[in-house]
């Protein structure tokens, strides 16, 4: 996502990073990761719940295809943490118009499940 900054502020799109981790936490990441996304912390999680984004089974958060998933992230030289909260809660993400109309809505199925760049691109080409 961080390379596609570029293309992000010339078609007017502002990306907001949600999480319900912990302050202490949050802003590691930040440090870790260098992203140049505003962080909002949503401890209580309504903006999960109103966008549908539940808790997930222990199948689909501890399955092999998430394991194969972190092993490529180390393997590509990223530092994992262990959990530090509610590893069951998954996310997903929202593209929101000027208007407050959703223009895209990705509900994430397993802890890794993440739609492209290029759909949420597409998305806001369309709309």
């Amino acid at each position: 996502m961080r390379k596609s900054i570029d293309w992000f502020d010339s078609h007017d799109v502002s990306v907001l990073v949600v999480t319900f981790e912990q302050e202490w936490r949050a802003k590691q990441y930040v440090d870790e990761t260098g992203i140049e996304f505003p962080l909002c912390i949503n401890r209580d999680r309504n903006l999960y719940q109103a966008f549908g984004m539940e808790r997930g089974t222990k199948r689909k958060v501890l399955g092999i295809g998430n394991w194969w998933a972190y092993i490529k992230l180390m393997m590509a030289g990223q530092k994992l943490h262990s959990p530090t909260d509610d590893i069951y809660q998954l996310g997903g993400d929202v593209l929101i118009d000027p208007h407050g109309i959703v223009r895209f809505h990705f509900v994430s199925e397993t802890p890794v499940d993440r739609p492209s760049v290029a759909e949420i691109q597409a998305a806001r080409t369309n709309a």
